[in-house]
């Protein structure tokens, strides 16, 4: 698909790999979750590319506002771009080759199934092994020219005021939504403890993955997806004033599934072939033959 026009080159790629946010988080939230690896081994670059990872949330915070969210809403919800079977998108994510994260050298696919053979070997129900292994797909916006930080990144609500306990929040000084008087209060265009559901989170994979299996999977499975990069709330608590008690329960399934997302990278790879025929059952449970991206 051609690059997106509205930005410079340098604004749709800030960072090297995709991976490079998702190390910055290791080093933000070092849990004791990650048995046998100290904080300073997962970022083990000779010299940590901190800047690239500035720059990223800056082009984001600078760009998710309102009315951008519900302009790619209204492009992408209407999933017109491809339709294929799941796993043939899973494949489809790995043409965004990886080559840059130190501590592993795995493709998009193996990392997903790192993440749900983790919870599969904890025993956990069958639609929560099928979540981590599903819940990077919607990451294929980039192969439909998406900038990165419109892809990946630490989501947040938009329309009400901007939390400091967001990653870089200084760099929200570049968003006009802040100068907004609709949209920079406390509650901006909702109103108090009206539930996550009326609420519209900054664009990216999370959002886009849950509108595409929303009618497929059970509750818990589309909170883990739609909110595991809701950092601002699942670690720092910071917009309990939207949430209601439904929200405070299914977040308990958010924090649940957060070690996996992170803390589950291991050198051994998984042998994609072994593992295919039960991934391929579990989808079809699941999901229908083909899924509209």
């Amino acid at each position: 698909m051609e690059p997106n026009k509205k930005y410079t080159e340098k604004e749709m790629n800030p960072l090297h790999s995709l991976e490079d946010w998702e190390e910055d988080i290791l080093v933000r939230y070092p849990e004791n979750e990650a048995p046998g690896k100290a904080k300073e081994e997962y970022r083990n670059y000779d010299n940590p590319e901190r800047d690239t990872v500035r720059e990223f949330y800056r082009l984001n915070h600078k760009y998710q506002t309102y009315d951008f969210v519900r302009e790619k809403e209204k492009e992408f919800l209407k999933f017109d771009k491809k339709e294929m079977p799941v796993w043939s998108a899973l494949e489809y994510l790995n043409t965004l080759i990886d080559d840059s994260d130190p501590d592993i050298d795995l493709d998009q696919l193996q990392h997903l199934l790192q993440t749900s053979e983790a919870i599969r070997a904890d025993g956990h129900p069958d639609w929560f092994v099928l979540t981590g292994f599903l819940h990077d797909m919607g990451k294929v916006l980039c192969l439909f020219g998406e900038p990165q930080w419109a892809v990946v990144g630490d989501t947040f609500p938009v329309g009400c005021q901007f939390s400091d306990r967001i990653v870089y929040p200084e760099f929200f000084k570049d968003n006009p939504d802040s100068y907004n008087q609709q949209f920079n209060t406390k509650y901006g265009v909702y109103e108090p403890n009206c539930g996550l559901r009326n609420v519209h989170m900054s664009w990216g994979h999370d959002e886009y993955l849950y509108h595409m299996v929303k009618d497929y999977l059970p509750e818990p499975a589309l909170y883990m997806i739609r909110y595991h990069s809701f950092y601002a709330q699942h670690r720092e608590s910071a917009y309990e004033h939207l949430m209601d008690d439904h929200d405070r329960e299914m977040f308990q399934w958010v924090k649940k599934f957060n070690p996996y997302d992170l803390y589950s990278k291991n050198p051994k790879p998984p042998v994609v072939a072994e593992l295919k025929p039960y991934y391929q059952e579990l989808i079809a449970k699941y999901l229908p033959a083909t899924l509209k991206m």
